[in-house]
This record gives C-alpha cells, structure tokens and sequence, in this order.
C-alpha cells in the first residue's frame, strides 16, 4: 500500500433525483434522506483512499444552507481531506439542481471520519494524504483542529492537549503563563 495517495484518487461524485418518497410535507429533501446519501459517498471515498472497509466514525459539521426541492437533481462530491492513524476525514460538498429552470446552487456541506478496519473490526493503518492545490491545503490544515475539537466535545481528548484548538483562540495555558 502507497504511504501516501494525492486527495483527486479518493473523489467520489454521486448524483441523486429527489423523489416524492425522499420528500417532507414541504416537498423539499428530508435532512436525513441527505445524510443518508452524504454517509454513502463519503464512505466511498474514505474506501477509495484506504482500500479497506471503513465505518463511519462521526459525521458533524453538516450544514443546511438551502432546502431542496422535490424533482432537483443532487449532486454529492466527496474526498479525503487529511488521514491520520487509522481515521480519514471527508468532506462532501453538495449542490441542487432545478434543470428546467437552469439553476444550480450548493447547499449542503459536511465533515465526515471514517475509520479504515481490517476483516475483524479492528483499525487498520490508513495512507497519508498529500494535497495538490491550496484549496485542498487548506481542508488538510483544518482537518486537524476539527479533529481535536471533534476528539474534545467526545470527551476522548482532553482540552489542555488540543494545541491546534489553543492557537485558534490565543489561549495560554495558566501553568504556563507562570513559568
């Protein structure tokens, strides 16, 4: 397996009608039919970038900018951001598209972790990911500080160790300050 794989070899484009069935009485997308697909995708990616089964680890940071409406056409791109041990984050960007009415507009973003597992459940090390350009550049450096803060809200980090979350928010440790 590569010690590193470039951010393009995970990219995972899936594309989705909105159906009556996928619809809430409003007639737009229902947020978990989304998230459904989002988890789809994105899973896809993280097995693309590990080649290994992955299970989802946490899917946070969705925002819902726009409703989507009954008969759009949803397009959902994924790809891994940044892989650390055993654990990849992916990004999804997802935009709606009215074809008769010739518009298209994003809507959704996410953050998903994956974790890559070997045929017993347990995680398994993963290939580090090398960005290409500087909008990949910059999803890579985030990926840590949502990490620590992801691992912090979980209570599995403790707040004095996230040092990206530190220099985010200027915050001095007290012992340190002393010193």
């Amino acid at each position: 397996m590569p010690k590193k794989k470039i951010v393009k070899d995970s990219e995972v484009i899936m594309t989705e009608l909105v159906l009556p069935n996928d619809t809430n009485p409003l007639n737009n997308l229902m947020g978990g039919r989304l998230m459904h697909w989002m988890d789809i995708v994105a899973a896809i990616a993280a097995q693309k970038h590990s080649n290994r089964i992955v299970v989802t680890a946490a899917a946070d940071s969705i925002s819902f900018q726009h409703p989507i409406a009954l008969g759009n056409v949803v397009t959902l791109k994924a790809r891994v951001t940044r892989a650390f041990n055993s654990s990849m984050e992916v990004f999804i960007d997802v935009t709606a598209e009215d074809i008769p009415a010739n518009k298209k507009i994003k809507t959704h973003r996410a953050f998903f972790t994956f974790v890559a597992v070997d045929q017993n459940g347990r995680p398994i090390e993963v290939p580090e990911v090398e960005p290409s350009n500087p909008e990949e550049q910059e999803l890579y450096d985030g990926a840590l500080r949502r990490r620590q803060l992801r691992l912090v809200l979980a209570k599995r980090m403790n707040p004095h160790d996230a040092v990206e979350l530190k220099s985010i928010f200027n915050l001095v440790d007290p012992q340190e300050e002393k010193k």
